[in-house]
């Protein structure tokens, strides 16, 4: 069952200069991609910066309206059904956004429970399993303003998983965290696709994308560039770059440096 439905999805935005708009132009962000995610699928979204990995979360998580084609998550439009979309999923941006700094770790998570209307005795026990599971439970009533950026990443990771969502967006999550705490965030994100939760992840980290997702897609300057697990992914290396990588085993980040450079003609 496709959880996710994408197709020849289209974001432009408009830019021009003063109060009259001058120098009016169209930045084509997102240029017709398609691509669907199953149930329990863990789906990466690979490709450089600018490339409109973000622009389709934000899409995808109903914050931006497509210019075009069809974007589905959960049987709904993205764009017409918010409402029946939003309580039943959750998105973690890399780096900070999202929580209050001056609000301790604890007060942020009720703040965004309460926002998710969930009972107050589900909130606090919910609160603190999630505390320990980012292993923040010695600095929840502490204000998030003291906290490392690595240590903030672990609240807002915990934000994201207060709802219990059933779709769950992260894009480069694993920004800022030390080596230790992208390992740990790795085993919860098997440890919630283990349970049913549908997830999309972006990142840089090609080691991680290929540990974690069971397809990815790669885009550049929103356009997909191909679609596969990441054997199938890998196996397209052509044999002249094999031997320039003269390595036993082929990696997706090899793969990947090579579709994306091509896509230049190089």
């Amino acid at each position: 069952m496709a959880v996710i439905e994408v197709k020849d999805l289209v974001r432009d935005f408009t830019t021009g200069d003063g109060l009259f708009n001058r120098n009016k132009r169209t930045i084509n962000a997102v240029k017709g991609i398609s691509f669907h995610v199953e149930k329990g699928e863990i789906f990466g979204l690979l490709g450089q910066n600018g490339a409109g990995k973000t622009t389709t979360i934000k899409m995808l998580i109903t914050m931006l309206a497509p210019t075009s084609g069809t974007c589905r998550v959960l049987g709904y439009d993205v764009f017409g059904q918010e409402k029946q979309i939003r309580h039943r999923i959750n998105f973690i941006f890399g780096g900070e956004y999202g929580i209050y700094r001056r609000l301790s770790a604890r007060d942020n998570l009720k703040y965004f429970a309460n926002l998710y209307k969930i009972d107050k005795n589900i909130r606090d026990k919910r609160v603190d399993e999630l505390l320990e599971l980012v292993e923040l439970s010695d600095r929840a009533d502490t204000r998030v303003e003291t906290f490392s950026k690595g240590m903030a990443q672990r609240v807002q990771i915990a934000r994201g998983l207060i709802n219990n969502p059933e779709v769950l967006f992260l894009d480069e999550p694993t920004i800022g965290l030390d080596p230790l705490g992208a390992e740990n965030l790795r085993e919860v994100i098997r440890k919630l696709q283990a349970g049913g939760t549908t997830i999309l992840l972006t990142t840089h980290n090609m080691y991680e994308a290929d540990e974690l997702c069971g397809r990815i897609a790669i885009i550049k300057q929103g356009e997909l560039l191909t679609l596969g697990t990441p054997q199938e992914i890998k196996s397209r290396l052509t044999p002249r770059r094999v031997v320039e990588v003269a390595r036993d085993e082929i990696t997706l980040e090899d793969a990947y440096i090579q579709l994306v450079k091509g896509s230049d003609g190089q």
